[in-house]
């Protein structure tokens, strides 16, 4: 099985003899991603209640907005968003894909489980720790998503996501650690949505440690939604990348606490480990129409580039700097896993060895 990360002796897809990143429309040699928005969603929603009441949902009026909206993006110099909708969020690559056939823009998908309690009934009875016992058949359903592609669609995710947000529930830490065993397998990196406010970064750390992860290869999204800098520097020197991936949510926190969080950050020379976003959509089904704009009317794609580097540049990052939160970490990122799996296995048959 070919891994989402092509290493040189892999890589040859390209013609390039580089590392590619599986992206919708195929691989991409790792340099040309460019500028990356590393936690941006296409769509969010739930499927099943737009199958069964389709009144709700004009597919084609959505997918003409979606279209309009990373065409914005792409015109503001982006070139690439990492989209970590899994399932529990709406999962379509397809519907991305047609998306993506009419927007010069690179979009990198990942494969995973969103949660924050219970995992889905599929695997509420077979599994480890339930009725039926066995083995974790989310890890192989991850593995199919990044190196065979979704669905049948032939596209392959490239990264990994969990979510946590005030506790490690049983469900949490199921599909955590399945997400685990499936970055061992395949070396593709993980993110991970995380609660601030509950520090549970923290313990997403300590679960994926457990599990023989390298923490190099973890993204802990939405680190930025604290004015907390000792909380997001503690993070980094357990050796994850942070995700300072919500600006316009103010509700969370006001772009300005933001903005100083990560001059500060970058001023103690730590832009290496930071990766910005907004976290935002071109369509999200959890509110009625018009309030997500009134309540946070910044809340799009365009804000970083139109508000969020200004800030960023007049509180005295500099142009590098800025440089390496939007290219070159996203890039390092989605290229590291390998390394860290490896390392990961060969001290695992290590441990088995020295058992026998």
């Amino acid at each position: 099985m070919s891994s989402p990360l092509r290493s040189e002796t892999a890589g040859t897809e390209t013609g390039t003899g580089t590392e590619t990143v599986e992206t919708v429309r195929g691989p991409v040699a790792a340099e040309e991603l460019g500028t990356v928005l590393a936690h941006e969603h296409v769509f969010v929603l739930d499927g099943e209640v737009h199958r069964n009441y389709p009144e709700l949902w004009d597919e084609e009026q959505i997918v003409a907005q979606a279209v309009e909206k990373l065409g914005e993006l792409a015109r503001l110099g982006v070139s690439t968003i990492m989209d970590p909708t899994v399932v529990g969020l709406g999962r379509d690559v397809a519907r991305v894909a047609r998306v993506n056939a009419q927007v010069d823009i690179h979009v990198v998908v990942a494969t995973g489980l969103y949660t924050l309690n219970d995992v889905p009934n599929l695997f509420r009875y077979h599994g480890p720790g339930t009725l039926l016992g066995g083995e974790e058949p989310m890890v192989a359903m991850f593995v199919k998503d990044l190196t065979e592609g979704i669905a049948g669609t032939g596209i392959r995710a490239a990264f990994l996501k969990c979510a946590i947000e005030e506790s490690l529930t049983p469900g949490v830490e199921r599909v955590m650690r399945a997400v685990a065993r499936a970055h061992l397998i395949t070396g593709a990196p993980i993110m991970v949505h995380t609660s601030a406010a509950h520090r549970t970064g923290l313990v997403a750390q300590d679960v994926l440690r457990e599990e023989g992860v390298d923490l190099g290869a973890v993204v802990l999204g939405h680190s930025g939604d604290t004015a907390d800098v000792d909380y997001v520097r503690r993070l980094v020197d357990r050796g994850s990348y942070v995700g300072m991936d919500r600006f316009g949510l103010d509700l969370l926190l006001p772009g300005d606490a933001r903005v100083a969080t990560v001059a500060r950050l970058a001023e103690e020379g730590l832009a290496e480990r930071m990766m910005l976003s907004h976290d935002a959509s071109c369509h999200i089904d959890w509110f009625p129409p018009g309030v997500r704009e009134a309540i946070a009317p910044n809340w799009n794609y365009r804000y970083i580039h139109q508000s969020v580097l200004p800030a960023l540049r007049a509180a005295g990052v500099g142009e590098k700097q800025i440089e390496t939160m939007l290219v070159d970490t996203p890039q390092r990122f989605l290229t590291a896993g390998r390394t860290g799996a490896q390392q990961a296995r060969a001290e695992g048959q290590g441990r088995g060895a020295a058992g026998r």
